[in-house]
């Protein structure tokens, strides 16, 4: 993993570094039972459960098990979401990804933009062969994000979790290296021949 923390641009994000600054906009979405309600979490009622995460986030890019971006509107500043990898596993050349977005920007093509940003790091800068994403059968439109990046159902992990008192069947997706550099062959073939 990289010393110091990649900065990653797209058409209309900046995924960055979280920080101490960034706990207000964290908490005002982390509070939000619909938005923790898949990712084995109560909603957050601190600051202090805030700094928590933050900490997290700096244990596993230290330690090279993970890293998270903080997810901003170019230009805004303003933390809106987060995404990563977690679960790093070198040896294997995987890792797990992970995400989540304020409600108010939900149906704005957000998370799929910042999706396809870290999924090209990852396989680009992080030398991984497999990305995972773990995701709870009823959470529909995380089902259908990881699906249209291209992600393969494998099979349901049955209560492979236990979180906020209760064991959780997930889903494993996967998306190997192949998969995505054929989807981006494909995509610019498209966008070719929409050119001509």
């Amino acid at each position: 993993m990289e010393t110091s923390f990649p900065v990653i641009e797209t058409e209309r994000l900046l995924l960055r570094k979280a920080v101490q600054e960034d706990a207000a906009d964290m908490l005002r979405y982390l509070s939000d039972e619909e938005v923790v309600r898949h990712m084995g979490l109560n909603p957050f009622n601190s600051l202090q459960d805030v700094y928590g995460e933050l900490d997290w986030y700096r244990e596993i890019f230290q330690v090279g098990t993970g890293i998270r971006w903080a997810i901003s509107l170019k230009g805004s500043g303003i933390m809106i979401g987060s995404c990563g990898f977690l679960n790093r596993k070198p040896n294997h050349f995987r890792a797990e990804i992970g995400y989540e977005l304020s409600r108010e920007y939900w149906g704005e093509g957000i998370a799929s933009e910042a999706l396809q940003a870290i999924i090209s790091y990852g396989f680009d800068h992080l030398n991984l062969e497999r990305i995972e994403a773990l995701i709870e059968p009823s959470n529909a439109p995380s089902i259908k994000l990881a699906e249209r990046q291209g992600f393969i159902r494998e099979g349901l992990l049955r209560h492979y979790e236990y979180t906020c008192g209760k064991f959780d069947d997930l889903y494993m997706y996967s998306l190997l290296k192949m998969d995505w550099r054929s989807k981006e062959i494909k995509t610019s073939a498209d966008n070719t021949k929409k050119d001509i």
